[in-house]
């Protein structure tokens, strides 16, 4: 009971806050739009960069040309043979006979439905008498 008063008195303390500061924020709008209109703001001249330098030119060189060698053929490599592996054979696996579904459904044991009778004892004699 009392934390389902908490909750409530949380929640109810969130939805006046809430409500409150909208509030607060439609009237600063309002206040805003009424406002009379603010100075213009003067425009700042544009500004003007002093021209790039020119790229110099670089002299053009001339490059050597490449010699031309030939390569040195490699002698192409023989592999030597691999050995043969000599083949596996199994055993034959033994016959394996599988277990006979039982085509009947063997019948249920009935349940007894009469209660068995407690024999009741007579209470002992009393000593004293009413």
């Amino acid at each position: 009971m009392k934390m389902a008063l908490f909750h409530h008195s949380l929640l109810l303390s969130f939805i006046i806050a809430l409500s409150l500061s909208s509030i607060h924020v439609t009237l600063a709008a309002r206040s805003l739009l009424q406002a009379p209109s603010l100075p213009t703001i003067p425009s700042l001249p544009a500004a003007t960069l002093p021209p790039l330098p020119a790229m110099p030119t670089l002299p053009a060189s001339t490059l050597p040309p490449l010699p031309a060698t030939q390569l040195p053929t490699l002698p192409n490599p023989t592999l030597p043979t691999m050995p043969t592996i000599p083949k596996l054979t199994l055993p034959p696996l033994p016959a394996a006979s599988l277990p006979t579904i039982p085509t009947t459904i063997p019948s249920l044991p009935t349940i007894p439905i009469t209660m068995p009778t407690i024999p009741f004892f007579s209470p002992p004699p009393s000593t004293t008498s009413p």
